[in-house]
């Protein structure tokens, strides 16, 4: 199944990443996308995903300079970005993959993309890895271990569910029981010319 390699590739990441463990490390993706372009992509979307996690949690020390805050805010628009267009990217591959099926007369269109399944299958990775390590710490109250214990185990089948309709998603965009469409996010408020306090500044 198309999720069994996510699910991996995603694993390792999170698991590389917290090697270093900083947001500023080196990042290097061990597929090349000549060859594994599908591994490639889904490798980035997740590191990504995982920097801009770390991201999130420095931002929220309330003890953070405010200057350092605003560059790490434009540090997390960009990653934004990054994520949408990685998204896109994935999508891409699937559209390319799936030129020549045609749909069948009764094909329907799902809620979201498959690469927006794949984006919500990644962030799902990094909270199973980091709630399993606080239902694992050894100096948290039994309480609180209990409580992520329960978490995790929602998380997991969270997991196993989405993992399922992707893969469902995919094999009917195949068989042509459904057909997908791209709509580019269209982010507006890092463009000049949509965004009217960048406009402002030309």
């Amino acid at each position: 199944m198309f999720t069994d390699k996510a699910n991996n590739i995603f694993q390792d990441v999170i698991e590389t990443y917290h090697v270093i463990n900083t947001v500023d490390q080196p990042f290097k993706n061990p597929y090349n996308k000549d060859s594994h372009l599908l591994e490639h992509l889904l490798y980035r979307k997740c590191w990504i995903d995982t920097v801009q996690w770390h991201y999130e949690d420095i931002i929220r020390d309330p003890q953070i300079d405010p200057v350092a805050a605003l560059k790490l805010k434009r540090q997390i628009d960009a990653s934004n970005q990054d994520r949408t267009d990685m998204v896109e990217y994935i999508d891409s591959y699937f559209l390319e993959k799936y030129k020549d099926v045609t749909p069948k007369a009764d094909a329907t269109i799902n809620t979201e993309s498959p690469a927006w399944g794949i984006d919500r299958l990644s962030i799902l990775a990094l909270k199973v890895y980091h709630m399993h390590e606080e239902a694992t710490r050894t100096d948290a109250s039994e309480a609180h271990i209990a409580a992520c214990k329960k978490k995790l185990d929602v998380l997991l089948e969270q997991r196993k569910d989405l993992s399922t309709a992707i893969d469902t998603l995919l094999s009917d965009i195949e068989k042509g029981d459904k057909y997908m469409k791209v709509y580019k996010q269209m982010k507006m408020y890092n463009d000049d010319e949509l965004n009217p306090v960048l406009r402002s500044q030309k």
